[in-house]
C-alpha cells in the first residue's frame, strides 16, 4: 500500500515530471506512473485529470497523450504566428495538384498557405468550407471556386452543419488537402471542437487521394473529437526533421510520408 502524502508540493512537482516523461515518450498510462512515483493510481488518475483541465494532455482511457500546441488557440491567433514552416509545406502539397482536378481545401491556415502556394496559371475545380481559403482561391483566373453552405463555426474560421455534409455527399474529388488539429498514429484524425467532425468525414469519404500537411507539433497529439482512422490520410508532408521514430507508426497504417523541403 502507498503511504499517503504529506507535502502540498509533491503533487504540482510529480506533475511537472509526468508532463516531462510524456514529451519524452509521446504516452503515459496511469498503472507505469503509479509505479514510478510508487503512489497509488488512484493518485495519478487525479493527477491526470488535473493536467487535463488545464489543456496540457489529452486525458484518454488509462492514460494521456499529448496535445497540439494549437490547442484552444482560434483561427485569427494561429493566422497571426509565424509561418514560414508552413508555407515549406505548403510548397510540397501543391506538388500533388493536377489540372483539371477536383480538390477539396479543409478550413486551416496549413490550407490556406496551400492555397496561396499553386501555381498562378492552374486550372482546377476548388472545393472548401472556408471563407479565407475561397478568398485566396479567388485570385485565381483559371479555378473555379464552390463554397460550401451552412454555419460559420468561428473558432476554426470553418463552414460546418447538415448543409455542408450534404454538399460534399454530391462531390466526388480527386484530392482532398485536409486541415489536421491532432495526429497520432493509433487514435487517429482528432479536433478539438465537435462540429469538424461530420464535415471532415465526409471530406475524406468522397475524395480518392487525402493529403494532410501536418506541422511536427501536431503529430503524435490528440484533441477530444475523433475524426477518423490515421489510415484515412493518404500521403503525410511533415518538417524535414521529424524522427523516424515517430513516422514509423504512421507508414504502419500504410501512409506515404514525405518530408517538407525547406526554402531558403
Amino acid at each position: 500500500m502507498h503511504a499517503p502524502e504529506q507535502d502540498g508540493k509533491l503533487p504540482m512537482l510529480r506533475r511537472q515530471k509526468i508532463l516531462l516523461m510524456l514529451e519524452r515518450e509521446g504516452k503515459v498510462m496511469a498503472s507505469d506512473l503509479s509505479q514510478h512515483f510508487k503512489v497509488s493510481e488512484d493518485t495519478i488518475r487525479r493527477d491526470l485529470n488535473e493536467l487535463g483541465r488545464a489543456g496540457l494532455l489529452q486525458r484518454v482511457h488509462g492514460g494521456g497523450l499529448p496535445r497540439s500546441s494549437d490547442s484552444g488557440k482560434d483561427y485569427l491567433t494561429r493566422a497571426q504566428q509565424p509561418s514560414d514552416i508552413k508555407r515549406d509545406l505548403a510548397r510540397q502539397a501543391v506538388r500533388h495538384v493536377q489540372e483539371g482536378q477536383v480538390v477539396i481545401f479543409d478550413s486551416g491556415t496549413t490550407t490556406l498557405n496551400i492555397a496561396r502556394a499553386l501555381p498562378i496559371d492552374i486550372k482546377i475545380t476548388a472545393v472548401t468550407n472556408s471563407p479565407e481559403v475561397a478568398i485566396a482561391l479567388g485570385r485565381y483566373e483559371g479555378v473555379r471556386v464552390l463554397m460550401i453552405g451552412g454555419e460559420l463555426t468561428p473558432d476554426a474560421m470553418a463552414v460546418t452543419g447538415h448543409q455542408a455534409v450534404e454538399m460534399l455527399q454530391g462531390i466526388q474529388a480527386d484530392l482532398c488537402f485536409l486541415g489536421i488539429c491532432a495526429l497520432h498514429a493509433e487514435a487517429g484524425i482528432t479536433v478539438s471542437s465537435f462540429a469538424e467532425v461530420a464535415t471532415k468525414r465526409a471530406m475524406i469519404q468522397r475524395s480518392g487521394y487525402v493529403v494532410a500537411a501536418v506541422t511536427a507539433d501536431k503529430l503524435g497529439a490528440v484533441e477530444a473529437f475523433s475524426v477518423a482512422p490515421a489510415k484515412g490520410i493518404h500521403q503525410l508532408i511533415t518538417e524535414s526533421d521529424v524522427p523516424d521514430g515517430v513516422l514509423d507508426g504512421f507508414r504502419a497504417q500504410g501512409m506515404a510520408v514525405e518530408p517538407a523541403e525547406l526554402a531558403y
